[in-house]
């Protein structure tokens, strides 16, 4: 009997390594080898194929694959029919989405989005900035660029670009100034519709996801465990900032008991301090995977 197989697209580029590292926390291993676009996985029921994001939403809508990571940016350029299992942030500092910003040259007269009327604005997404236009009430003339968007509008080849970015470090680099944010995205697992209609693949898809959303979840938490006398149990639990009650349970020794909570990476150098001044002993802290809510 042939083992029923989840057919996987997972992100080439920029989002490859953010997202095999992910699913490394979430307890796989894939292994990319040279140029191939068949990585393998310990996993035998996943067959992942790499792809780039741009064109993942429109193989999963079409059935080549049951599921796949993208951008929720290229789900709507491709206006593509697909199911959102999750939202997947991959890391704290990301928390801010990337977003699709219109940019001019530094000295360009372009204002507002109102300025555009009668101009030629070159992007990736096409469908995306047209949308944005509509919107304004502003009719430009929007042509697809396949790269090198930023250099087209600094040597004057187009009037203004749409283009990503998260910190604007790169357009200020090619002396461009941002005037707007057109769109959004985040990055999102998706899957064919037909695909979660299948019993056994929307099951193998939700555990998946439930996985991933774990792992990143404990991206930046750590485990805090700690021994506690009772007379120092108060002032401890009023230091301590968890995510829900702490679990504390009773020690062997007597008038003592241990607590257990999870807390904030970038906060846990400040609370170990206080904790020790507040009575808490073997005071340990350990890296987390994932975090199941």
């Amino acid at each position: 009997m042939t083992a029923k197989k989840l057919k996987l697209g997972l992100p080439k580029g920029s989002l490859q390594d953010a997202t095999i590292k992910v699913f490394e926390r979430a307890g796989f291993r894939i292994y990319v080898s040279g140029r191939s676009y068949f990585p393998s996985i310990d996993d035998v029921e996943i067959e992942p194929v790499l792809l780039r994001a741009q064109e993942m939403a429109r193989y999963v809508e079409e059935g080549a694959l049951d599921c796949g990571i993208t951008g929720a940016d290229w789900v709507s350029e491709n206006n593509s029919k697909v199911n959102v299992l999750s939202n997947l942030v991959y890391a704290k500092q990301s928390s801010v989405k990337v977003r699709w910003v219109l940019a001019v040259p530094e000295k360009s007269k372009i204002k507002t989005a109102k300025d555009l009327g009668g101009k030629k604005i070159a992007t990736e997404v096409v469908n995306i900035t047209k949308k944005y236009l509509r919107d304004h009430k502003v009719k430009a003339e929007v042509e697809f660029s396949w790269g090198a968007t930023e250099a087209k509008v600094a040597d004057g080849l187009v009037d203004a670009v749409v283009e990503l970015t998260e910190t604007g470090s790169s357009l200020r680099a090619h002396k461009l100034r941002i005037v707007d944010t057109v769109a959004e995205s985040i990055t999102q697992f998706i899957a064919n519709k037909k695909a979660t209609k299948d019993a056994w693949k929307k099951k193998k898809m939700d555990q998946l996801s439930m996985l991933l959303e774990g792992a990143i979840a404990a991206n930046n938490m750590v485990g805090l465990k700690m021994n506690v006398h009772e007379k120092n149990y108060e002032k401890v639990l009023s230091v301590l900032s968890s995510l829900e009650n702490p679990t504390v349970s009773p020690l062997a020794k007597p008038d003592w008991v241990a607590i257990e909570t999870v807390i904030d990476e970038g906060t846990v150098r400040n609370i170990i301090p206080q904790l020790k001044s507040a009575g808490a002993t073997g005071i340990i802290e350990y890296p987390l995977n994932k975090l199941i809510y």
